[in-house]
């Protein structure tokens, strides 16, 4: 099985994990779990049969499944990282959850606030742990923004900056909508990018006092790109998001003594301050494992600990986020059917 080095050398408690999802994003978790000594994979979900036996197989995972419920009623499977389509982590975290399944649910959580109140009702309920997969927030780098952020003086602007031409939008101007472009999935450009600029302020800031936001929408319904500002009474967040151009220009956070600037929001990494009277100061910021690494590391340790969530990717933190971008959607126009 995955990890089995690991086990045998150490010979500590493993977790095990099921994924749904046999996409890119669930390779890259199962590499970075694959570099933590307690995941163990153990179980891999995909509508598809000959498509969940390819992906077992490849990861020396024994179990695999087709249904939910037979994922769910596993007792091998102590904990599940969703990455099915937006619009399904709700029914597929609910259903784990009530058979004592742990949930790391990639973000965005859900696609409301009425989803995710229900998510972590039942989390609470059966006692298991759930948690938002929001890697950046999990970081050194994150951590480092936290860590140095009064050196800054008064907050005036937090600027979150991340538009990235989507690997999917060539097909799409042909003519082939992939699942990124569905908004029956709940994805668009708000959902899967602007939440990396939102989640950070929401922790780093809390819930705003209000909201604005505007979109431009592609021909399927979903938003290609858009701006929500919002106002803290003493300073204000602006985040920029696009799935259909490319923007080199770093995210910041504006102080009246100096201006820390992150050049990837996403992967916190390489960040500095400037100074008014000019100098530089370049934060000791050591992001040694793999980038998703940090937020398997903090899921299993809340498991491990027996607490009820993250510090961090809290359920606070996770709402705020949510009523954000539920808002920013209402003023654009952009319903999805799990709204109604």
């Amino acid at each position: 099985m995955y990890n089995k080095d690991h086990k045998e050398q150490g010979g500590v408690s493993w977790v095990k994990f099921a994924i749904i999802g046999t996409n890119t994003i669930t390779e890259k978790l199962i590499e970075a779990g694959g570099s933590h000594p307690e995941f163990e994979l153990t179980g891999v979900y995909s509508r598809n049969q000959e498509r969940a036996d390819a992906f077992a197989d490849q990861y020396g995972a024994p179990f695999r499944f087709t249904k939910i419920t037979d994922l769910a009623l596993n007792e091998e499977i102590e904990a599940v990282y969703i990455a099915s389509p937006n619009a399904l982590h709700a029914e597929h975290a609910v259903t784990l959850m009530k058979h004592g399944k742990h949930v790391l649910c990639e973000k965005p959580m859900a696609s409301n606030q009425k989803e995710i109140a229900g998510m972590i009702d039942t989390a609470k309920n059966q006692n298991v742990v759930l948690m938002e997969a929001m890697k950046s927030t999990l970081m050194p780098g994150f951590a480092a923004v936290q860590e140095h952020l009064h050196k800054l003086g008064p907050i005036r602007r937090y600027v979150g900056n991340f538009c990235k031409y989507s690997s999917r939008y060539d097909a799409y101007k042909q003519g082939e909508v992939l699942n990124a472009f569905k908004p029956e999935l709940s994805n668009g450009s708000l959902m899967d990018l602007g939440i990396y600029g939102i989640y950070p302020m929401a922790v780093l800031f809390g819930a705003p006092r209000s909201i604005k936001a505007s979109g431009l929408f592609l021909e399927t319904g979903v938003d290609g790109q858009g701006t929500v500002t919002v106002d803290y009474g003493n300073m204000e967040g602006v985040v920029m998001h696009s799935k259909i151009i490319d923007s080199h220009a770093p995210s910041e956070i504006q102080g009246e003594k100096g201006t820390m600037i992150i050049p990837n929001i996403s992967e916190p990494d390489h960040i500095h301050i400037l100074y008014r009277d000019g100098t530089r100061e370049e934060l000791d910021v050591k992001n040694g494992s793999h980038p998703m690494y940090y937020e398997v590391a903090e899921f299993i340790d809340v498991i491990q600990k027996g607490a009820e969530q993250s510090a961090v990717n809290s359920f606070e933190h996770t709402l705020i986020t949510a009523r954000i971008m539920e808002e920013a959607r209402r003023q654009i126009g952009l319903q999805y059917p799990a709204d109604e």
